[in-house]
């Protein structure tokens, strides 16, 4: 290939243009032959066969053009379409194809008018992507554009050509020579602006390609190009640009300017020959900090021509390279506090550019911004300091301690953005294995910063606030131990003795997570090395690489670190020493200490007693080197020369004498000291108990205590191996609601067993006990920490094989513990309870022993002193036995259970009844009475079969909290007796029904009478104590439920369900609302557990759910939300209890029923109850139909108006949906109407009711009203008139009249006396039914329908009138007569005639028979028939006379009875003798 390298310089006239198009068509024939390799999964192993994602990339890049030259759709969205497909893809188009892509594109982009700038860029975007398959297309087209009419071309051209030096710098070499050719041709037509900034942009980006080139000329396809050839085009460029630009006023002009220059630097500094130039124009580069703005972009710049630098290695002129210090030291403040990351990023890039060219300067720059820079300037250092810790140059390096050095002041910063910047540098300083700095702690000052911002929200409380920047240290403390690569050299030498002294201190348990990883990765690196020391010393590896004039001392823990160097003397003058002489002073292991003489200490004095002045060591590194060297003279023969060394620094430090000889005194250098496995073990435990809120530092602990298990116990392996997994399952998927933190506390502690019970070294559990008891002293009182330590020193005293500690320890306790202090009563109650798991007997033996003496000196003791001293001394002595107490219930509850019922009745429950004992039991006492018999009772069940066991002092126990619940019934709330009354109903001997039932009364009685809140508000000062109050209430109601569902249980009888609910009934009809809505709470606790449970009834609902549905009907319309609520809450609980035991088919729609009461919709609840009052009422059987009604209708005898509306809800639902059911019931069902008829006042209800009845069961309800008595009081009559009243009226009177004519028929028909042919029984049924028939009448609204009866009516009326005449001797002789006071008994009779016929006729008849005296003739048998003939005469005339009516008179004239046919021959004669006056007049008018 020929290029024109060189035409640039010597081309003139008319050549240059046809030498540039041979130079173009070379180049492109060069570019086209080097053509991209194709790869074999393009090929796919099959010749002449075209891929199918080509033939789709085609065509996509076929469509998008398309619809570009069609100018459909949006431009920018399809050239950002064809960008994506282009870069995607590695398919190529047609060259039509590419062709037309780029004469659009470039169409667009050259476009004057109608044409955006994002069209124009998105063009330039798709010719850059085309380029990545087709480069010398486009290339070819952007060069022609560039060279076209020796003008400037458009500035989207020249940022396009920018932007392919930038994406394809090796491929654009070739082209490097042409394109700045065309540059200079038209660099004097550039003024300002967008098109400057253009070509400053192109220049920028094509000298970095050419820089890019020069460092990896190997991986380009061309042939390499010399470095003068590069420069000899860029070079006229360059000149041309400085002598025109740098001036330029505008700051987005210079920031373009700022960047081509630099980029040509970074060329023309690879040539000689233009290097004084280059400085030169670098010294205006830094000038320009002054000059913009914004020196973002000339940072950036000067770090781009530094990098250059570092590789060419060319020495700067000394005032360069401090004017390029000076100027970026200055930018170092203003960038920490004001820029962002990147500018930060690009500052420190360019400061460690300097560093490894000059690292001197650097270093003592570094130094002065530590120790007296500024907040911001120590920050910006530190940050360098870190990346000087990355840094691979050794000369970087090897300033790295005595910075670190400097930097160690800083630790104790106020600062929070220093002390996060120390930590940033710690954690660059541990990852990058920068083991000559490990001297300073720095894993020491990353935990003392955690426990530092962890102490300020420790010390404050639980309401303590927290300082933001607190928490960010502490994450980052968390973030730098978290991210410890124990894999680097040296690393398990410097964390290995010092981590694990940070996992006992319970300042540093949130670290646990991280510090827990490390060191499991340490141990396991350990382990697999097969050895204690794992790798060569670090410091043994670091003395290795240092000149032999030095020599390092380390000093761990507690001692702060001194690296000193001295000058030995030499060979000639110091003595040849002995091989223990020359060992190096380095850390021993553990419990080892550092002696010996100190090589080159003589060359150290010498150098230490120079004058301030001389050369040699300054004061603060001599005091460094004197500890140091003080470190290694522990032996008596080297007290010399510590004597010399002391005399040597007392000018410069001023030593006295004294201090002097107490120096020289011998001593060992302390080292690290690994934890006791006790320590750990305990630490770890405590750690693993707590798991929330961090359920992960639980999982941490029990995973490192299981990578420590041979570091603490060897025979622990096997156990945790097997346990320690199952704890970590337990915990993995749970969270804190779904963990119990009681359950994982019983888990841990189980595990802490079966860990112990391997073990057969009995001091090593001893040494654990003890361990945990000197942990105690430290922990907090009344903390979490501390209960679970009394915990496990009682499950380890359990697991002790040694029973004289075990016993000492326990009466260690029992007489050091302070019962008044709640805390530590409770921990001595612990460990002794705890201890008691394996050995039972001596624990009992030992507390009963205690308790004995204690109980012979407590009287002598309350009796002596003055008054004030006997209360103390009486306070002090109850405090001691409720600590008692409690003690033995816990030993019960923790007792073997095969070793339990031997002690439990004398020796425990004895001994508590025994200490409970006082004229007045006090708060303490109560609790401890309280606690002791509830864990007593569950001791003894949780044993299991029991056998024939019983507790003897059962009864004595429950009469003692029977008597306090009478006498203090609020304090039997506080005190939570319930609970333990309901677990001593649990035990052998079981209750009598009575005491059952007096149990029952009295915990309801204490419970449910209680005053309302409202009451309690207003007799308390404060309403919280009224309010705590109410809470302490409601739970004693939860509890009395428990009580109650125990002794169902307990007994499971019907007396015993009927006994529950006859106590409740009373409290549920009770005029006080909080009464009832007490009594209903309990009552729905209980009638849920039956639902649940229903062997706690054994079918007794099924028997009382008629009086259980109408005790609670009436409260579902209670004046309380809550009431009402409950009330219905229990009628589904007893209708699905119902279902169960009847077997009801729709048992499943019943409980979607009850659930649907929980619905907030009020429409949806109104309906959701009217069904569940049908489906109740049709479960009731038709046995308790009664006991139902006088459930509910007792209610109405003391209820408020809402409630009465129930009742009657109630039962008319009954009477409807129960109708065919109680067929057989209606007489009972009536009489029970009736009789709260007569002691109620809600009447209207009660005879609307019997109407319902009546309308489904008409005969039964007749009958039975006419059994009533032949007196009818008033209820009867209003029952009577009622129906009459009524739709049915009619009806019931045809019944009557029906009734009535079958009475007596069958004695109809004989020849006998009126007397004899009917009985007194006859007779009174039907005086019964007469007087019915004339209430009926009374109050019958409709003539019409009486008049079409009116022909049965009359004659059964007429023919009992008439059958009673003279009967009035023997109807006189009854008690029910008598009391009628009526002389003639055919009087009822023709009084419901005459009611009868007053309905049917007009007035004016009525008066005529009163005018005729038919009535006084009817009752006399003599003119009885007169008085026959004058109704009848008054009958025909009104016009009743019907053929019917005759009809059932005719057969009378046929009746054996002489009543009867005289009655009859009356009534025919007047008809004959009326018919015979009517023909005559008849013919008298013819």
């Amino acid at each position: 290939m020929a290029f024109a390298w060189r035409s640039s310089v010597s081309i003139r006239g008319i050549l240059l243009p046809m030498r540039r198009m041979r130079a173009l068509r070379a180049l492109c024939s060069c570019v086209r032959s080097q053509s991209r390799p194709a790869r074999s999964e393009d090929r796919g192993g099959v010749t002449g066969t075209v891929p199918a994602a080509v033939t789709t990339f085609v065509a996509v890049g076929t469509s998008l053009l398309k619809r570009l030259q069609d100018h459909e759709g949006d431009r920018v969205e399809t050239y950002r379409e064809l960008e994506s497909v282009l870069w995607g893809d590695d398919g190529c188009l047609t060259s039509g194809v590419v062709n037309r892509l780029i004469a659009e594109a470039l169409s667009d982009m050259r476009a004057a008018q109608g044409v955006t700038g994002d069209v124009k860029m998105a063009a330039s975007d798709v010719l850059v992507a085309l380029a990545r398959s087709h480069f010398h297309f486009v290339m070819s087209e952007l060069q022609s554009h560039l060279k076209a009419m020796r003008k400037v071309p458009d500035e989207i051209v020249l940022l396009t050509l920018g932007k392919m030096a930038r994406s394809y710098a090796l491929r654009c070499i070739p082209f490097v020579g042409m394109t700045l050719l065309a540059l200079r041709t038209v660099l004097t037509q550039v003024g300002s602006g967008e098109v400057l900034h253009a070509i400053c942009s192109v220049l920028e980006q094509w000298s970095k390609g050419v820089s890019t080139y020069l460092c990896s000329w190997e991986q380009c396809p061309f042939p390499r190009k010399g470095v003068a050839q590069f420069c000899e085009a860029i070079y006229p460029v360059f000149r041309y640009v400085v002598a025109n630009w740098l001036d330029c006023k505008e700051e987005e002009d210079k920031q373009a300017v700022l960047g081509a220059v630099a980029a040509m630097l970074g060329v023309l500094l690879h040539e000689e020959q233009h290097r004084e130039q280059t400085w030169e124009q670098l010294l205006w580069l830094l000038q320009q900090y002054q000059e913009v703005r914004d020196n973002s972009r000339l940072t950036e710049s000067l770090s781009y021509v530094l990098e250059i630098l570092e590789g060419v290695q060319t020495p700067m002129p000394q005032g360069t390279a401090l004017a390029i210090s000076t100027a970026v030291r200055r930018q170092l403040p203003d960038v920490t506090e004001e820029a962002g990351p990147a500018q930060k990023a690009v500052l420190s890039r360019c400061i460690m550019l300097q560093a490894r060219m000059r690292p001197e300067e650097t270093g003592m720059f570094l130094h002065s911004q530590l120790s007296g820079g500024s907040e911001a300037g120590r920050v910006a250092a530190l940050g360098l300091l870190g990346a000087l810790a990355r840094a691979d140059a050794p000369a970087v390096r090897e300033k790295l301690p005595q910075l670190v050095e400097a930097m160690r002041a800083l630790c104790s910063d106020p600062s929070a953005q220093v002390r996060r910047a120390v930590l940033e540098f710690s954690r660059e300083l541990l990852s990058s294995g920068s083991q000559s700095c490990w001297p300073w702690d720095v894993v020491g000052h990353i935990f003392s910063e955690f426990s530092r911002t962890s102490g300020t929200l420790v010390a404050g409380g639980l309401f303590a606030w927290e300082n933001p920047e607190d928490g960010a240290i502490r994450a980052l403390c968390l973030d730098i131990v978290g991210s410890l690569d124990v894999t680097l050299r040296g690393m398990t030498k410097l964390l290995w003795p010092r981590l694990l002294q940070y996992v006992v201190p319970a300042q540093y348990s949130g670290m646990l997570i991280p510090l827990s990883r490390c060191l499991r990765a340490l141990v396991e690196r350990r382990e697999r090395a097969g050895c204690e020391e794992e790798e060569p010393d670090a410091m043994d590896s670091q003395e290795q690489g240092r000149s032999p004039s030095e020599c390092c001392c380390w000093v761990w823990p507690g001692v702060r670190p001194a690296r000193v160097s001295l000058r030995p003397t030499s060979p000639e003058q110091e003595p040849r020493k002995s091989k223990g002489q020359r060992q190096a002073l380095l850390l021993g292991t553990r419990g080892s200490a550092l002696c010996g003489p100190l090589p080159g200490a003589e060359a150290w004095l010498s150098c230490s007693q120079r004058s301030p002045g001389e050369p040699g060591l300054a004061p603060g590194r001599a005091g460094a080197a004197f500890i140091s060297c003080w470190a290694a003279l522990g032996s008596p023969p080297a007290s010399a020369i510590a004597a010399q060394l002391l005399s040597a620094l007392s000018p410069v430090w001023g030593y006295r004498r004294r201090e002097a000889r107490r120096l020289t005194q011998p001593f060992c250098l302390p080292t690290a000291r690994l934890p006791a496995p006790q320590a750990l073990l305990a630490r770890l435990l405590v750690v693993a108990a707590a798991p929330y809120p961090s359920r992960e530092r639980a999982v941490a602990a029990l995973q490192l205590l299981q990578a420590l298990h041979g570091r603490i116990h060897r025979g622990l392996g096997a156990a945790w191996a097997t346990e320690i997994p199952l704890l970590l399952q337990y915990l993995e998927g749970r969270t804190e609601s779904s963990l119990a933190s009681a359950e994982w506390e019983r888990r841990v502690l189980k595990f802490l067993r079966a860990s112990l019970e391997p073990v057969e070294d009995k001091a090593w559990t001893v040494g654990l006990s003890q361990e945990l008891s000197q942990r105690l002293g430290s922990s907090a009182a009344g903390s979490w920490e501390e209960l679970f330590l009394y915990k496990a020193l009682g499950t380890v005293l359990a697991a002790c094989q040694d029973l004289r500690h075990v016993q000492g320890q326990v009466l260690r306790f029992l007489q050091e513990t302070n019962p008044v202090e709640l805390s530590e009563a409770k921990g001595m109650i612990s460990v002794v309870s705890h201890a008691a798991e394996s050995h039972f007997h001596l624990v009992l033996g030992t507390v009963t022993m205690f308790s004995a003496a204690f109980t012979r000196d407590w009287s002598r003791q309350a009796s002596t002193g003055w008054e004030v001293q006997r209360r103390q001394k009486m306070e002090r002595t109850r405090t001691i036995r409720a600590a008692l107490m409690r003690t033995y219930s816990g030993i019960a509850l923790h007792a073997p259970k095969e070793q339990l019922l031997t002690c439990v009745d004398k020796e425990i429950m004895g001994n508590i009844l025994r200490l409970s004992r006082d004229k007045e039991r006090d708060l303490q006492l109560k609790l401890a009475l309280v606690q002791s018999i509830t864990e007593v009772s569950c001791a003894i069940q949780a044993v299991g079969d029991c056998g024939s066991f019983e507790l003897s002092l059962k009864q004595e126990a429950m009469r003692t909290l029977l008597d306090w619940i009478k006498r203090e019934p609020w304090d039997s709330l506080v005190y939570g007796v319930f609970q333990a009354l309901e677990e001593l109903s649990k035990l052998r001997p079981p209750l009598s029904r009575k005491e059952n039932g007096n149990l029952l009364a009295v915990c309801c009685q204490s419970v449910l009478s209680h005053p309302s809140e409202e009451q309690m508000k207003k007799g308390r000062k404060s309403v919280r104590a009224a309010v705590n109050m109410e809470l302490l209430h409601r739970r004693g109601m939860e509890d009395l439920g428990h009580l109650i569902e125990t002794l169902l249980e307990a007994e499971a009888t019907s007396a015993c369900f009927c006994k529950v609910f006859h106590v409740l009934k009373g409290w549920l009809t009770s005029a006080k609302e909080w009464e009832r809505e007490r009594a209903l709470r309990v009552c729905t606790h209980v009638l849920g557990a039956c639902k649940e449970r229903c062997e706690l009834t054994r079918g007794c609902p099924y028997k009382q759910f008629g009086s259980l549905v109408g005790l609670l009907g009436s409260l579902t319309s209670d004046c309380l939300d809550t009431c009402h609520q409950r009330a219905w809450v229990c009628l589904g609980y007893l209708l699905q209890m119902q279902a169960k035991s009847m077997k009801v088919p729709q048992a499943d729609e019943i409980r979607c029923l009850c659930e649907e009461l929980n619905s907030p919709d009020t429409e949806t609840f109104a309906e959701t109850c009217t069904q569940i009052t049908k489906a109740v009422c049709r479960c009731i059987p038709a046995a308790q139909a009664v006991d139902f009604l006088t459930a509910i209708l007792d209610s109405l005898l003391h209820v408020m108006p809402p409630r009465a509306r129930a009742v009657r809800k109630w039962v008319f639902i009954f009477l409807v949906e129960c109708r065919e059911e109680i067929v057989q019931e209606v007489p009972k069902i009536l009489n029970t109407l009736y009789s709260y008829m007569q002691q109620s006042t809600h009447r209207p209800f009660l005879l609307r009711a019997v109407f319902l009845l009546t309308r489904f069961h008409q005969e039964p309800v007749i009958s039975s009203l006419l059994q009533k008595s032949l007196l009818m009081d008033s209820d009867t009559v209003e029952l009577w008139r009622s129906l009459g009243r009524s739709i049915l009226g009619i009806q019931i009177l045809r019944c009557l009249v029906e009734k009535l004519n079958r009475a007596g028929n069958d004695r109809l028909g004989t020849d006998s006396s009126p007397c004899e042919q009917h009985s007194c029984q006859t007779a009174l049924e039907t005086l019964t039914i007469t007087r019915a028939i004339s209430e009926v009448v009374f109050a019958l609204r409709s003539t019409e329908e009486l008049r079409r009866l009116l022909p049965h009516l009359l004659p059964s009326l007429l023919r009992w009138a008439s059958e009673m005449l003279g009967g009035e001797r023997q109807l006189l002789l009854m008690t029910s007569w008598k009391q009628l006071h009526v002389e003639k008994p055919c009087r009822i009779f023709l009084s419901a005639i005459k009611l009868v016929l007053g309905k049917c006729m007009a007035q004016k008849w009525t008066q005529l028979l009163e005018i005729w005296g038919v009535w006084a003739r009817l009752e006399v048998p003599v003119a009885h028939p007169e008085g026959v003939r004058l109704l009848t005469s008054v009958l025909l005339n009104a016009g009743v006379v019907s053929p019917c009516l005759v009809k059932n008179l005719l057969p009378w004239l046929n009746s054996c009875s002489v009543q009867l046919r005289m009655t009859a021959t009356a009534f025919f004669a007047e008809i004959s003798r009326d018919r015979r006056t009517t023909g005559t007049s008849e013919r008298g008018r013819h």
